[in-house]
């Protein structure tokens, strides 16, 4: 049976560990000009209902890398409408070594995977972003050469990135903590299962300062994510005392960096002075995309 990752919480500690120590050997090899063709001849569908910049061109030039091609799959293949997801997923799943799917709904993914003889990847759903998390852990270990020791903190919606990077944090033991409008917090059992999984201290929060004291890492996202456009206005006045700006990089430790998945709202959910300034690694961050999933690529082929 084909192994997929839908979300962090389908890998154990020491499979997240082993993608990153992966993730950083291919890294390295890169900088050194080595690009080994690990898998000629193996083909990845990419399977996208939404628009990306990152994940595609971070898998497709990640697949090349390791001597493989890729195939964007839009909405014209049918997915989910010309033919059941069943049907679908039987189908291509002869054709190719492996799918990423980036998808609106997290439920279709799932069902996808059912029926799907290779390896599926979640690209990114309303629900999770296992992806992003992978390459947030591997930019706070390379900024501070080990997660020992770090605390995360979150400000701003409780959403697929957020809740990814807390399962990737619980399950490494690295304390994290999120702040949030009442409203948009993570339902109370989310944390509670986490914590008795994993022990790891977990906070949830309305007070952003609380949140970021003591945090090495500070992380934030739009107010607004694809699919609430129409909650845009309302989100903005929600979320106008949760702004990452330089008062509140001032409550982290000293030597705290600034993390967000992109793109931004300069002015929005954080300050041209933040994500433009020293603390900032969003361009590093976003980079880690490419290696993560190299990593993650090579952990599911073997």
């Amino acid at each position: 049976m084909a192994r997929h990752v839908l979300a962090l919480a389908d890998l154990k500690r020491d499979e997240i560990l082993a993608i990153l120590n992966l993730a950083s050997e291919l890294k390295h090899k890169l900088k050194m000009g080595v690009r080994e063709a690990l898998y000629p001849g193996y083909v990845m569908a990419l399977l996208f209902e939404k628009p990306s910049l990152r994940t595609r061109v971070s898998f497709e030039t990640g697949m090349r890398h390791l001597g493989g091609s890729s195939l964007f799959l839009g909405d014209d293949v049918g997915w989910g409408g010309r033919e059941s997801i069943e049907d679908f997923g039987r189908v291509l799943s002869s054709y190719v070594d492996l799918i990423v799917v980036r998808a609106k709904s997290h439920g279709s993914v799932e069902e996808l995977s059912r029926h799907s003889k290779v390896p599926v990847i979640n690209g990114l759903t309303d629900y999770s972003h296992p992806c992003q998390a992978l390459a947030d852990l591997l930019t706070v270990r390379e900024n501070f050469g080990t997660l020992d020791g770090q605390k995360v903190a979150f400000v701003g919606d409780a959403n697929n990135v957020s809740r990814s990077l807390a399962v990737g944090c619980a399950k490494l033991g690295v304390p994290f903590a999120i702040a949030g409008p009442a409203g948009y917090q993570f339902e109370p059992s989310f944390f509670e299962r986490l914590k008795g999984e994993t022990g790891t201290e977990l906070v949830a929060t309305t007070d952003p300062f609380e949140a970021v004291r003591g945090a090495t890492v500070v992380y934030t996202d739009v107010w607004a994510s694809m699919g609430q456009e129409a909650e845009q206005a309302e989100r903005r006045e929600r979320f106008a005392d949760y702004q990452v700006n330089e008062r509140l990089m001032g409550a982290a430790t000293k030597e705290a960096i600034f993390l967000h998945c992109l793109p931004a709202h300069r002015g929005e959910e954080v300050s041209a002075g933040v994500i433009d300034g020293a603390a900032s690694r969003v361009i590093e961050q976003a980079e880690n995309r490419l290696h993560a999933q190299k990593g993650l690529l090579a952990w599911l082929l073997g």
